[in-house]
């Protein structure tokens, strides 16, 4: 009996490359630039890993560096491949500035914090943690708000199930059937991505007043390719909104474009290495 396997469209994996938004592909690029510079100097991993006891004020920079990092091929090729569609998402309902922000400084700094001082304070453990993961389950929280005030519950025969907790379910999936995955570290990331979702941190996003000036008096939607604007009222946030008969080109063209993990550590209070958010 013969198989047959259909084989992905080169021409459309180039299409949805060619067509991510600005910020999305430059974290892209980051993040493909430390795995190969880990390659080179394996020692990044140790300088960049969110490790508890080692947190003081020189080196607070960990905060924000332990997503870019990761242990091996494969485990850089799921983060990014999990990662890619939803921060595209992210980035064509909020913005460039908006998603740049976000994530080059309070997405990492947050749930690295939180895990940080549970780990520390409470748990006296030192599980260091590395990977982009700790977004991925962040954004995944957050998009599960939005599912379920659409739709609240899936069924599974007579049980509903809170359609919001599919991001822990997944977690515990991950955890169960990964070794030496952080548990808690994908949690601290849900959790931001609730309070995100709730609108409880919004205020982390700079006034949509300050970055629509910003964006007119620096000409961004015509100087940047692919970049996606804040103002969705007056422009769309790719620029002038099309009529239904036009085509419609990828973000930061002037028309409006379409909108479509687990980390390692490099050492750990036990000696081992985990995977962490």
């Amino acid at each position: 009996m013969a198989f047959t396997f259909a084989l992905p469209d080169a021409r459309r994996i180039r299409y949805y490359f060619q067509r991510l938004p600005l910020c999305t592909r430059g974290l892209l690029v980051v993040l493909t630039a430390f795995y190969i510079g880990h390659l080179f100097t394996p020692a990044l991993n140790r300088w960049g890993a969110l490790v508890p006891q080692e947190i003081n004020l020189s080196t607070l920079y960990r905060l924000n560096t332990y997503p870019l990092l990761h242990k091996n091929l494969l485990h850089f090729t799921l983060n990014s491949l999990a990662l890619i569609p939803l921060l595209e998402r992210f980035e064509s309902e909020h913005g460039t500035i908006v998603t740049f922000i976000l994530f080059s400084g309070p997405f990492g700094l947050l749930p690295g914090g939180l895990y940080t001082l549970l780990e520390r304070y409470i748990f006296r453990l030192n599980g260091a943690a590395i990977g982009a993961s700790v977004w991925v389950f962040l954004l995944l929280a957050s998009e599960s708000i939005k599912t379920y005030r659409t739709n609240p519950y899936f069924a599974i025969g007579d049980v509903k199930i809170p359609t919001w907790v599919t991001p822990i379910a997944i977690i515990l999936v991950i955890n169960f059937l990964v070794p030496h995955t952080s548990f808690l570290g994908h949690l601290c990331g849900a959790l931001v991505g609730y309070l995100w979702g709730l609108g409880y941190i919004k205020f982390l996003a700079p006034p949509e007043k300050i970055l629509r000036f910003i964006e007119s008096k620096l000409n961004l939607l015509g100087r940047l390719p692919h970049y996606v604007s804040v103002d969705q009222k007056t422009y769309g946030r790719y620029g002038v909104l099309p009529s239904t008969s036009e085509t419609r080109p990828g973000p930061g063209r002037g028309t409006l474009g379409a909108m479509n993990g687990v980390a390692v550590s490099p050492t750990d209070g036990g000696g081992g290495q985990r995977l962490g958010p």
